[in-house]
């Protein structure tokens, strides 16, 4: 395995005796809003014409899909 240097080690926030690195750029997750006006409201500033409203985490939240 290849030595990782010790300033990305600090980037990433970890002691320099560890041995891997974990991905510094992390993939983000999905946008999620708590009621569906604001989901309406965010596709509508952000230009999104043809989406859909999904209900996620346990049906409290709303994600946009994108058609």
């Amino acid at each position: 395995m290849k030595k990782t240097h010790t300033r990305a080690k600090r980037k990433a926030r970890l002691s320099t005796h560890r041995g891997k690195i974990p991905s510094l750029n992390k993939k983000k997750g999905a946008k999620t809003f708590k009621t569906e006006e604001r989901a309406n409201e965010w596709a509508k500033d952000n230009k999104i014409e043809k989406f859909s409203l999904k209900k996620v985490k346990k049906d409290k939240k709303f994600q946009i899909v994108k058609k």
